[in-house]
Parts: structure tokens; C-alpha cells; sequence
């Protein structure tokens, strides 16, 4: 690749930004590639280069890039205009379609981002049980908010720095962590902190240091424990919602938490995100109730049609499930690339979403950092040189959207034969 414009453009960035970038995983080194379109599931770069998108903004565009149903709608949208500070039926439309879909939601509230949401979950959790602790599954990421900041995946498990500076040791200290697929773990903090305990947050597949997938019995264990002890469960599905099925992770696994958060995919590409749960949980959120939550673009109308036409879509005949074959089949086509080179390699995923461990397959964070980091960065360099962009480190997931074509995953697979080897 040639990349003098990229260059160009960071070196500028770096003396404006901190760290050249808006967002720590998107520091590339020794510098990103910069991005000037997008269509169906490719990236043209500033230097002219095309890629296909494994990253897809990190899951959003489940539909690919401008998929042509979201840019009508939002197009019509902006017609109308995109910004009211009141109230307006989209936001009745589309809450009415998420309840349909999510066993745990009766009522919810849109926000901007997933990290709002899980930042209003947690609100929610504490002022309706009275109580300050919360506990969190070691490398699950929940937001950049100073409660879930604690042995957190995503970026910050890449950085090497899963603890921020600047969370205070007052709030750090009400968050207690137990490992992924550790029931015996769970049951003993449960039990040690017994009537403290107000919240269990936590991504039922492990998206933020892999994917790596719940054991069996898992979250029906977590969900059982979490009653006895008359604990909330908050799922956080902004990455498994309307991914694994239209009802997200807890209609699969068949797991109905207390609390969901949402976001990603439900905004098509916009900026959204969705706390629901059960109505009396709900129901203590102002103005009804005493916990606040609130912000100017809260069921913001371009979002609100982009989640419309992606459902629409997503609702359409067998659309999610075609989606989700494609992604069984890239995965078997990896495993048997991984068995014939002989490298000890892990592919796991599920859905439409995937990742190639370099290591044995994880269960849980500390099994997780076991694997080749730097080997998989130098990987990951291959095959952009391949014109196929992956998350650029171990600890993101990988996604597939519906544009995603039979020749390009062809074309995928044979980068991955070429690239794994080496």
C-alpha cells in the first residue's frame, strides 16, 4: 500500500488530537490508514487504496456501507429536519418494534451511545436497589465511564492499560470482578457480599477481547445466581443486538436479564443507544421517577429513521439468518485453513461475527491474553497490504455484514491462506 496521504494526515492529527486519533484503537502504528468512502463492504482510502471492511465501524453496519434503504430514509428525514429537542413518532415507532423483539424490555429510553446506555443502566440498577456495588466479567467492555473502567477489553486490554488514570478510588472500589465462565467465582462474590451487591453487568458473549462464547449452562447459571441473591442482571447487547437474532443474545441462549443495553447496529450507522428492561425498573427514571437521566440528542430523528430502515431490512425474509450461514461458513473455511497450515490457532464466533486466536482458545480474559499479540499485529499488517482490514488488535471482534458477497469472501479466505503462513 501506499499511504503518503495517510502519512500527511497524521502528522497534521498529532499535534491537534491526542495521540493523532479520536478514539485510542484507531492509533495504528505507525500510523493509521485514512478513510475517504465507503460502499456496500469495501473502504477507499485517501492514498486511492480499496480494503474490504471486517471492522465495519466496529458492528454497526450490519448492512454494509450506504446501504441504499438507510440513506433513503435518512435522506427523508433530513427533509423534514434532523434535529427537534421535542418529542416525535419515530421515537414511539421504533421503541414499539425494539420491545416486540427483546423478552427483558417492557419500557425504554434512547440515548446517544452504548455507553450512555450502560452508564444509565447502572444508574437505574443502584437507584432502585439502594446499593452501591456492582460487579463486571473481567475484558468486558462496557463504555468509557469510570465504573466499568476496571480490567475492561476492547482498546484498552490492546494499550496495555485495562485501568484508566482518573477514576477515582471511591468508585473503583465498588466494582468487583469475576472471570468469564467462572460460576463458582461468581456465587463466591455473591455470597461474600451478600445484600451489597446492587447489579451484575456483563456482555453474554464476550465481545470486546475476542469474541469468546459462554460455556453451556453459563448464563442460565449467572441468571440463577443473580435471583438467589436478589442481584439485577444487566446484558449489555451492543454488540450482540439484532446480531445474533432480532431479540439478541438473550432470545438465542434463551436468558431474559433484568436490564438491556443496546446500540450499534439499532442506529444503522448513526449514533444511538437504548437502556430497556422491566417496567418497574424503568419506571424510577425521571421524569416518572428520581433517577436522572437526560440529553439534547436523545431520540435524535436521523438515528431514530436509520434504526427504522435497518430493521426494516434485518425484518425482511430471512435476511439475518442468510447472514448468519455466511458466517458458519467463513468460520469452518478458517478452521480448516488453521488445521491444514498446522499454527495451533483458535477460530471461534458466532453469528455473523468471528476471529482467529493466535493461541488456544480462550474461555475467559487471562486465558485471552495468552495469545500472540504482536504476531497477530504483524498479521494484521499482511493482510491490509492484502487489501483486507481487520480490527487491528487481538481483542476486537471481527463482523460480517450483509454485503459481504461470495466472491469477497473467497477473495478473503485466499488472504488469510497467503497471510497466516508467513
Amino acid at each position: 500500500m501506499t499511504s503518503d496521504a495517510s502519512r500527511e494526515l497524521f502528522e497534521a492529527a498529532k499535534r491537534l488530537m491526542p495521540g493523532g486519533v479520536s478514539s485510542p484503537v484507531r492509533a495504528i502504528s505507525p500510523y493509521p490508514f485514512y478513510v475517504a468512502r465507503a460502499q456496500g463492504p469495501h473502504l477507499w482510502t485517501v492514498d486511492g487504496e480499496k480494503l474490504i471492511d471486517y471492522c465495519l465501524a466496529y458492528g454497526p453496519m450490519i448492512l454494509g456501507h450506504r446501504h441504499p434503504a438507510v440513506m433513503e430514509r435518512v435522506a427523508e428525514q433530513l427533509d423534514r429536519g434532523w434535529l427537534y429537542g421535542t418529542p416525535s413518532e419515530l421515537e414511539v415507532s421504533l421503541a414499539k418494534r425494539i420491545v416486540g423483539h427483546y423478552p427483558s424490555i417492557d419500557m425504554l429510553r434512547f440515548v446517544n451511545t452504548g455507553t450512555e446506555a450502560t452508564m444509565a443502566a447502572l444508574r437505574i440498577a443502584r437507584g432502585y436497589t439502594g446499593k452501591d456495588r456492582i460487579v463486571k466479567v473481567e475484558g468486558g467492555f462496557h463504555g468509557a465511564h469510570d465504573s466499568v473502567l476496571v480490567k475492561a477489553g476492547s482498546g484498552a486490554t490492546t494499550l496495555g492499560t485495562p485501568d484508566s488514570l482518573g477514576v477515582p478510588k471511591d468508585t473503583a472500589k465498588n466494582t468487583l470482578q469475576v472471570p468469564y465462565n467462572d460460576l463458582e467465582a461468581i456465587e463466591s462474590l455473591l455470597e461474600g457480599f451478600d445484600g451489597e451487591v446492587a447489579a451484575v453487568i456483563m456482555e453474554p458473549v464476550l465481545g470486546n477481547i475476542g469474541p469468546i462464547l459462554p460455556e453451556e449452562g453459563y448464563l442460565e447459571g449467572v441468571r440463577r445466581l443473580t435471583e438467589d441473591h436478589g442481584v439485577l442482571l444487566i446484558f449489555d447487547e451492543v454488540i450482540t443486538g439484532f446480531r445474533l437474532s432480532l431479540g439478541g443474545a438473550q432470545a438465542f441462549y434463551g436468558v431474559v436479564p433484568d436490564i438491556t443495553t443496546l446500540g450499534k447496529v439499532i442506529g444503522g450507522g448513526f449514533p444511538i443507544g437504548v437502556v430497556g428492561g422491566r417496567r418497574d425498573l424503568l419506571e424510577t427514571v425521571a421524569p416518572r421517577g428520581g433517577v436522572y437521566q437526560a440529553g439534547t440528542f436523545n431520540g435524535s430523528p436521523v438515528s431514530l429513521a436509520a434504526g427504522m430502515a435497518t430493521l426494516d431490512v434485518l425484518e425482511g425474509e430471512r435476511v439475518l439468518e442468510r447472514l448468519n450461514a455466511v458466517g458458519d461458513g467463513l468460520r469452518a473455511a478458517l478452521s480448516d485453513i488453521v488445521e491444514d497450515l498446522g499454527l495451533g490457532y483458535s477460530v471461534v464466533g458466532i453469528a455473523s461475527i468471528f476471529k482467529v486466536f493466535f493461541g488456544d482458545l480462550p474461555k475467559n480474559y487471562v486465558e485471552a491474553l495468552r495469545c500472540n499479540k504482536a504476531g497477530y499485529f504483524a498479521f494484521f499488517r499482511r493482510m491490509l497490504q492484502a487489501g483486507v482490514f481487520l480490527p487491528p488488535s487481538q481483542f476486537e471482534t471481527n463482523f460480517l455484514s450483509a454485503a459481504h458477497t461470495d466472491d469477497v469472501i473467497n477473495e478473503t479466505l485466499e488472504a488469510y491462506k497467503l497471510n497466516l503462513r508467513s
